[in-house]
């Protein structure tokens, strides 16, 4: 089993200190800087885009873990490549029919792919991404509903952990 990363979400940040923000968090020990990218379509809320992530790159060397709320994960592949995104992780929700392709083009443009699912999805759904020979590299269990920060912790989330493969 891999190991556990400490990654704390950028989205309360002060994003006007954004790279002060992200070098807190790395000194109060983060691995790996969460950055929630949501585009008012998937999510009913709006966040942060490629110009953010490439900003925020300049200032520092940590792995910019950019998970994906959006409805067309492909469209961002390419922006987000350029941008230095570490981590690609989009939601199975929004790409049932192409994760494949997603996840090629993902590893082509020199991202770790990962998969999120919704606290209403099975976790079941995610397993051919995991099983296969072109596998993502991690899943996020979503512990609260996507698109809005300060939600309350959804403890029986915590069951799909243990039926991960």
């Amino acid at each position: 089993m891999a190991a556990a990363k400490i990654a704390p979400s950028m989205l309360s940040s002060d994003f006007s200190n954004l790279a002060t923000e992200a070098q807190r968090m790395l000194d109060c020990g983060a691995d790996w800087l969460h950055m929630d990218i949501m585009c008012s379509h998937f999510v009913p809320n709006l966040t942060i885009g490629a110009p953010v992530i490439e900003s925020l790159r300049k200032h520092t060397k940590a792995y910019l873990d950019c998970h994906l709320m959006v409805t067309n994960p492909l469209d961002y592949v390419e922006p987000f490549g350029k941008a230095g995104a570490s981590g690609f992780t989009f939601h199975i929700e929004a790409a049932r029919e192409n994760w494949n392709e997603l996840i090629q083009k993902i590893k082509a443009k020199g991202m770790k792919p990962g998969v999120s699912l919704k606290p209403g999805t099975p976790i079941e759904e995610v397993y051919p991404l995991v099983e296969g020979e072109n596998h993502v590299d991690l899943v996020l269990v979503m512990t609260v509903e996507p698109g809005f920060g300060g939600q309350k912790f959804m403890p029986e989330m915590m069951d799909k952990v243990n039926l991960s493969p």
